[in-house]
């Protein structure tokens, strides 16, 4: 008897997804593989007792063809529920609802609706749920007009109308969300559609066994609310990326660091760091809470993954000693792997933005930064390309590929102005400081 694709993906050992390499879907995270469709297959594959696969089809044509095919078990890669597509694939349960909405250039006028656009150019990525929403609007917008683009993602089409080279595209509501931070011209200027839904797609076939254990996983995680944890994982940073003044900075130094002022440095002079450093990095991290916990799992005032505390040989994360001293451990061993040519203070700006965002994404950043004729040595210049791998256009052609980029710009940013009150406080305190190190002697403007 022929086993079935369930019993087939437990023979083998490995459940095959296709996915898109976006911040809404899937991408290399700092410590490991991140974003909400990898989360929902990793869970499933670990389930399912299998390893997990993602591929990464150069098109959402392929991506389509690819699961009729069966070159993979399943798409997890934020595709919208259409009537068209349901005669042709199997959807799994809605995990998630979003709109799609057109978006246009800041510095343009507001369009009122799909009827007055003009001569604008509208492009969408051919036979994707954008292009299908247009085709039944048509009916009604006699005059409406796009251009179906191959070769080019939503987010691709984004980038256009942030550079002005295109009037108008069409963008999923969760997508736009998550892409504030680096299209900051972009304007959202209405919903062309009512609530969509998001599933996993399957192949329509007679043989619905792999569908029927994904419809049970789904019903698990919905009512566990673990689909909610990790919606919050993926989505809880868009609207609270600002970060507190200088006042509320000062106050809570008063407060809080008294009590591990000792241990900040303590551990600083182990692992040969300036201590004010560290407590910058440390009230990030945490705001110098002890018990802080993020939605993604990482805890205690130096906010360690598990899998960094298991490498420092931290056992209990939540002792502030423990976590000061695998934080001031861990940011040691960054700052080793940035390469001897680069000199301070550069050198510390880029540990501080591979502490956060992880070593080999900035080390694609630093090759785009060649790339674009700067110095792949300079934060300053470095900086300004760190964004870049959250823009397609860049990230496909590195290595380890998207990631949230302009976070380790602020991240840094926020560290060296924190890292500034504290050596100027400091020194007003003690101006024979004998712990002046080479920062004190260097612009803080770098």
């Amino acid at each position: 008897m022929t086993p079935s694709v369930l019993e087939r993906v437990k023979q083998d050992g490995e459940l095959v997804v296709f996915t898109r390499n976006s911040p809404a879907t899937y991408y290399e995270g700092p410590d490991a593989p991140a974003g909400l469709e990898y989360d929902m297959a990793k869970l499933f594959a670990d389930e399912l007792g299998v390893k997990l696969t993602m591929i990464i089809p150069e098109t959402l044509g392929d991506i389509l063809e690819g699961v009729k095919e069966g070159t993979a078990h399943f798409a997890a890669a934020g595709l919208t529920v259409t009537d068209e597509r349901k005669k042709h694939y199997r959807f799994g349960p809605a995990y998630q609802e979003i709109t799609e909405q057109l978006l246009y250039h800041a510095d343009n006028p507001k369009p009122k609706s799909l009827s007055k656009l003009g001569d604008g150019t509208l492009e969408v990525v051919a036979g994707s749920s954008h292009e299908e929403r247009l085709i039944y609007l048509k009916n009604v917008i006699a005059d409406l007009s796009w251009k179906p683009v191959t070769d080019l993602e939503t987010e691709d089409l984004m980038q256009l109308v942030a550079d002005e080279i295109i009037d108008y595209t069409i963008a999923d509501s969760n997508e736009v969300a998550l892409s504030k931070p680096f299209f900051l011209k972009l304007r959202v200027a209405f919903d062309i559609s009512e609530p969509q839904q998001l599933a996993w797609m399957f192949p329509k076939d007679e043989d619905d066994s792999l569908y029927q254990e994904a419809v049970k996983y789904f019903e698990k995680i919905h009512e566990n609310g673990e689909l909610t944890r990790m919606i919050e994982r993926a989505y809880g940073h868009v609207d609270n990326l600002n970060y507190v003044g200088t006042i509320v900075f000062r106050r809570h130094i008063a407060q809080r660091l008294p009590a591990f002022e000792p241990m900040f440095r303590k551990y600083a002079k182990q692992y040969d760091l300036d201590w004010r450093l560290l407590v910058a990095l440390g009230y990030q991290e945490s705001l110098l809470n002890p018990d802080a916990k993020s939605p993604t799992g990482v805890r205690g005032l130096m906010m360690l993954t598990q899998k960094t505390s298991k490498e420092m040989g931290i056992k209990n994360r939540l002792d502030p000693e423990s976590s000061i001293k695998g934080g001031a451990k861990y940011f040691a061993k960054t700052l080793k792997k940035i390469p001897a040519q680069i000199t301070e203070p550069d050198r510390t700006w880029l540990a501080l933005a591979a502490y956060n965002v992880g070593f080999y994404h900035v080390e694609d950043a630093r090759i785009i930064t060649e790339k674009r004729g700067l110095d792949p040595n300079k934060w300053i210049d470095v900086k300004t390309s760190l964004p870049l791998l959250a823009q397609r256009k860049w990230h496909k052609d590195t290595k380890y590929g998207y990631a949230r980029g302009w976070e380790p710009v602020r991240y840094v940013e926020n560290i060296r102005s924190y890292y500034d009150i504290l050596r100027r406080d400091d020194e007003a305190t003690d101006p024979e400081d004998p712990e002046l190190d080479v920062f004190d002697i260097l612009p803080s403007v770098l």
